[in-house]
């Protein structure tokens, strides 16, 4: 279900506001009671402001026990889309639902945005989206004015775009499925904002999990293997298993495990990968179609990092690892009686 959504063309056509509070420390519910009233360039700034963190975000889709239909935000959603005057009662519902959701004391408040975006191109078409965005904190800024002939500086606090804390877009395309949705929760709580309050799952698509792959190798080789094995060791394995990604356009279970060339080595991952899928949830088919951008960014997410006790840190990038047998050298010095590295190379970059 790879999809193209642009935002260049879209803008915001209308806006609602509510205040949620946490209803364990007694913290009230509040809604607008109209439409907030706003420019042409004010629009531009807010569609801005709101859009900026759904970029390269995983797809999601919106679920419920009974299928998408019995997801609140499913049905307010597609009230909106068949008819936007309807916003108002939804973001009301909508601030309802999350404030029912908050009963945890780890929540916080926050001022809500509800907006109606139009022009959002999807495969080529335009249609529109229902932002939900929650800030849980003020940023304070100086503000300078006029005042009877003088200037005043006054100290005013307000969301500040960069320190929007949650996230959830729906994108009136794939009702069938539930809606194409785009999430994001910079606390990391994902587990409140994705599942208990949107009723989101990932689309799991080639590009979902070629990415789940690559974070299971990584895993395996930091925590899958032996305490004595060297880092460069543990790099390595993992970079053999991302260079498969790279180097196939579909993964089969048996086909990686023959490409490992260790029965031993076979043996821990497998364990490892039914251990990792227990603990996380995240269960990776035997076999599908590996997304050749997620494996790129994989390698290039491949980094290691070797701590020493007495401070000094190197970090080995993916290409380094490659090289690691012929560029480092371990030792251990009689006289001073400690390990040393020896690392070669060329030349010093800057």
């Amino acid at each position: 279900m790879s999809i193209s959504v642009n935002f260049n063309e879209a803008g915001l056509t209308s806006l609602a506001l509510a205040k949620v509070g946490n209803p364990l420390r007694g913290e009230p519910l509040l809604t607008s009671k109209a439409l907030c009233q706003f420019d042409d360039d004010e629009a531009d700034l807010l569609t801005a402001c709101f859009l900026k963190s759904f970029k390269s975000l995983e797809l999601h889709k919106l679920s419920g026990e009974r299928g998408p239909e019995s997801n609140p935000i499913f049905e307010y959603a597609s009230a909106v889309f068949s008819n936007p005057e309807e916003l108002l009662d939804a973001s009301s519902e909508i601030a309802k639902h999350l404030f029912a959701k908050s009963h945890h004391p780890n929540i916080k408040s926050g001022d809500l945005c509800i907006s109606l975006i139009e022009g959002i191109i999807v495969k080529g078409e335009a249609t529109r989206g229902l932002c939900i965005i929650k800030s849980e904190n003020k940023v304070p800024f100086l503000q300078v004015s006029e005042h009877e002939g003088d200037l005043v500086l006054t100290t005013q606090h307000g969301i500040y775009p960069d320190k929007i804390d949650k996230g959830c877009l729906v994108i009136n395309h794939g009702k069938d499925e539930g809606f194409v949705v785009y999430l994001f929760d910079k606390s990391g709580n994902t587990h409140f904002w994705n599942r208990d309050f949107a009723g989101a799952v990932p689309v799991r698509d080639e590009n979902y999990l070629t990415k789940r792959f690559g974070e299971l190798c990584v895993n395996f080789a930091q925590k899958g293997l032996p305490e004595g094995v060297n880092e460069e060791r543990r790099m390595a394995v993992a970079g053999k298993a991302i260079d498969y990604m790279n180097n196939n356009n579909e993964f089969e279970i048996r086909d990686f495990e023959q490409s490992l060339d260790d029965p031993e080595l076979i043996d821990q991952f497998t364990r490892f990968r039914e251990d990792y899928g227990q603990e996380t949830g995240t269960v990776i088919e035997d076999q599908f179609n590996l997304s050749a951008p997620e494996a790129r960014k994989a390698k290039k997410r491949l980094k290691g990092k070797l701590k020493l006790d007495t401070g000094a840190e190197l970090l080995l990038s993916s290409a380094f690892i490659d090289q690691a047998d012929d560029l480092l050298e371990r030792g251990y010095d009689k006289e001073k009686e400690m390990n040393f590295l020896k690392i070669y190379f060329d030349k010093q970059l800057q």
